[in-house]
């Protein structure tokens, strides 16, 4: 099963037991998070794939494993002939996170699909 995950501004597919970084988020290291609602857009496993209104109560549950700042990115700005010459540099903070479980709530056990099917004869 896998899902697709919005954070960020910007959108993940991921699976149980994945590893990713993602923009900063608040928390302590080791401290549990839970994304649901709005930030969950898709969920699938084999043919089935969940969208919209399927998906409510729906959620992933993930773990902080630590935070960071990624390679500086070096900015230079010039212009020929203006003795202009201006260089910046930046540090984007960041969040590794492991996911520890998907959950989609309108999945129906064994039972209740036979139960329907067996009483719509």
């Amino acid at each position: 099963m896998y899902a697709v995950l919005f954070t960020g501004g910007k959108q993940y597919r991921v699976m149980q037991g994945e590893t990713l970084r993602v923009e900063k988020l608040d928390g302590d290291v080791g401290a549990a998070l839970k994304f649901e609602n709005e930030q969950v857009l898709m969920l699938a496993d084999a043919d089935n794939i969940h969208l919209g209104d399927a998906l409510k109560g729906s959620s992933i549950g993930a773990t902080i494993k630590s935070h960071g700042r990624a390679d500086k990115i070096r900015i230079v700005k010039f212009r020929r002939r203006k003795h202009h010459r201006k260089q910046m540099g930046h540090r984007q903070g960041y969040t590794e996170i492991e996911i520890t479980g998907i959950h989609h709530a309108g999945q129906k056990s064994k039972k209740d699909a036979g139960a329907k099917a067996g009483g719509q004869e």
